[in-house]
């Protein structure tokens, strides 16, 4: 019921996803007349993998933290939260306001033994035509250096369980590649980074710059949230820049048409590589639960992208598997006061012929 647009992109695009996932169901969760008035528009209101959870109230991006976790406590965002917790869903799908998301997510799904704060993880392009795992991307702006030590860990162990690489390289975002360079935070996350690497439980590769995270130096890239949050922005501003430029430019006379007409394969394969749509969707990393975060102004190609995302997580059983891997990297003495628990809820069986997967899909 959030974000930009709210049910005019998220339920369309819920229906265009359940229609290409024969095991998936979708439950999607908010102002119940509102949503089946939609699905009715739509034609799909007796779908069979489609249900409605009510909820009566929303968050909105405007929203502090507080309002979010005291006040409306039967919001979209939280029902579908909560949908995780029970284990009626494997995973939950959210466009709303993202410090609302994670304080709600961390106060009912709680984090894993061995994780102090979750952290958000999306995925970019770069040149090898591969994935570039960054994290955090701005879920915890004043970090500490465990706090980026465990963000290493937790993003070798996505990597390792959704690319199928044992030990996956990983940068540490600097302002050079020398171990002199550089504040404070980075120079000691730096140390512990080269310590985890001495033991042989993490491939460190060393201080990357900014152009190593589209050159595809390393499969993952580590750095705090404020300066993940401002790179991830202007990432996505530039490619819509060069595509825009690139559609002016093309217009302009007949000669640069006909150019245009030419090259148009080459063209629509760099829009498809450039496009922000088809990366969105990020996992808060180190909780007891599946999460995803859409854009809040995404549209719903990428809308559907999100969906995508969290499907293919609950799908090859990713909770689990760096679960294991975080109960292996960080010894339990080393595990903080507060990271104990349960068992992880809703995991599924990562054999693709398992039951369908089901994903709550909160507009929020």
């Amino acid at each position: 019921m959030g974000g930009d647009h709210g049910p005019s992109v998220t339920i369309p695009a819920a229906i265009s996803f359940i229609k290409r996932e024969p095991d998936a169901e979708l439950i999607l969760v908010g102002q119940e007349t509102l949503i089946l008035s939609a699905l009715k528009k739509y034609k799909v209101a007796d779908h069979p993998r489609l249900s409605v959870r009510h909820a009566s109230e929303v968050v909105t991006m405007d929203d502090s933290v507080e309002v979010a976790l005291r006040r409306k406590k039967d919001s979209s965002m939280r029902v579908a939260i909560r949908l995780v917790k029970d284990a009626e869903v494997q995973a939950a799908v959210s466009a709303g306001n993202t410090g609302a998301l994670m304080a709600v997510s961390r106060h009912l799904l709680k984090t894993i033994p061995g994780v102090d704060r979750p952290a958000i993880c999306t995925i970019l392009p770069n040149q090898n035509d591969g994935p570039t795992y960054m994290l955090d991307l701005g879920a915890n702006v004043d970090c500490e250096p465990q706090h980026l030590h465990q963000f290493a860990l937790m993003g070798s162990a996505l990597v390792s369980a959704m690319e199928g690489k044992p030990k996956p390289t990983v940068g540490l975002l600097n302002i050079g590649e020398e171990d002199i360079k550089g504040n404070e935070l980075v120079k000691h996350t730096a140390e512990l980074l080269r310590a985890a690497h001495a033991k042989g439980v993490l491939n460190f590769y060393g201080n990357v710059e900014g152009n190593d995270i589209f050159e595809g130096t390393t499969d993952i890239v580590v750095c705090d949230g404020f300066v993940g949050n401002v790179t991830l922005k202007a990432s996505e501003g530039l490619g819509r820049f060069v595509k825009s430029v690139l559609t002016t430019e093309f217009r302009k006379g007949w000669l640069n048409m006909l150019g245009a007409f030419i090259a148009y394969g080459a063209i629509k394969a760099l829009s498809r590589r450039l496009n922000p749509s088809r990366y969105n969707g990020a996992s808060l990393l180190g909780l007891r639960g599946l999460v995803f975060k859409s854009h809040g102004s995404a549209d719903m190609y990428a809308f559907e992208w999100a969906i995508q995302r969290a499907y293919d997580a609950a799908k090859y059983d990713v909770l689990a598997r760096i679960k294991v891997a975080i109960e292996k990297l960080i010894p339990p003495s080393d595990a903080p006061e507060n990271g104990g628990g349960a068992a992880v809820p809703g995991a599924i069986a990562p054999d693709p012929a398992a039951p369908s997967v089901q994903a709550a899909a909160s507009a929020n």
